[in-house]
C-alpha cells in the first residue's frame, strides 16, 4: 500500500481512541467537533448510517482541520467518492467489500475494512493491506481472538471496535496486535441530539486520561 495508508495507521495509533460517531443533523457536527477538539481527542469517524454523514464530513474538516476525519460504515463506491470529496482522510467499512476495497486501493485511498476471521484476514493481505479493523470485536471472541488470530498473520494489526468501553479500553490496548480502538460510548447519539456537548467533551477527556495513564505505564 501507498505511504498514505501507513501514515494514517500511524496516527490513527498515535490517537489510540477513535470516536464512532453518528450524526443524526450536520448543525451538529462543529460543536461536536470542538467537543472533540477540546478533550485532547483530534479523530472522528463519521458514520454513513445517516443522511447527515456527508455535510457533516465537510464541516468537521473544514472547520477543525486539526482532527483526523474518516468515513465509516461505508459500504459503497458512491459513498466512498462522497466521503473524499467532502474531505475524509480515511475509509472504514464493517466488512471486506472486495469491490469497494479494490477501488480504494485502485485509487490510493486509506481503507480499513472490517474482519473477524482469518478468511477477511487474508482477502486484506492479498490486496496488501495489513492494518484492519475487528468487528464486532466483543461478539466476535474480543482480545482472545485477536490473539489467536495474531499467532498466525502477526504482521496483521488491528483497529477494534464494536463493545469497547472504558471498562474494557485497555485489555484492548494492551495488545500488540491492536494499534487503536473505536467506539461510541464518548459520543452517544443521544447526548448529539440532544445538545450535550458539554457532557460528550467530559466523556472524552475520560477517555483520553485513560490511555495516558496506560501509555505512562
Amino acid at each position: 500500500m501507498t505511504n498514505n495508508y501507513y501514515d494514517i495507521a500511524k496516527e490513527i495509533e498515535r490517537i489510540a481512541i477513535i470516536p464512532v460517531i453518528a450524526l443524526n443533523n450536520a448543525k451538529d457536527a462543529e460543536p461536536l467537533a470542538e467537543a472533540l477538539s477540546n478533550a485532547g481527542l483530534p479523530a472522528a469517524e463519521v458514520t454513513f448510517r445517516t443522511d447527515a454523514a456527508v455535510e457533516s464530513i465537510s464541516i468537521i474538516t473544514k472547520k477543525y482541520p486539526n482532527i483526523l476525519t474518516g468515513a465509516g460504515t461505508v459500504l459503497t463506491i458512491d459513498q466512498v467518492n462522497k466521503a473524499m470529496d467532502a474531505g475524509a482522510k480515511f475509509i472504514v467499512s464493517p466488512g471486506l467489500n472486495p469491490t469497494v476495497v479494490d477501488y480504494c486501493v485502485d485509487k490510493n485511498i486509506p481503507i480499513f475494512p472490517g474482519v473477524n476471521n482469518p478468511m477477511g484476514i487474508e482477502f486484506a493481505l492479498e490486496r496488501g493491506l495489513d492494518v484492519l479493523k475487528f468487528f464486532p470485536a466483543e461478539a466476535s471472541g474480543g482480545i482472545k481472538m485477536v490473539e489467536a488470530m495474531s499467532a498466525p498473520y502477526g504482521k496483521v494489526k488491528f483497529m477494534a471496535t464494536g463493545g469497547i468501553g472504558l471498562g474494557n479500553l485497555t485489555s484492548y490496548l494492551n495488545s500488540k496486535s491492536i494499534v487503536a480502538c473505536g467506539g461510541s460510548w464518548m459520543v452517544k447519539s443521544d447526548l448529539i441530539n440532544d445538545g450535550k456537548f458539554s457532557e460528550i467533551e467530559k466523556l472524552c477527556r475520560e477517555a483520553v486520561e485513560v490511555v495516558n495513564n496506560w501509555r505512562n505505564k
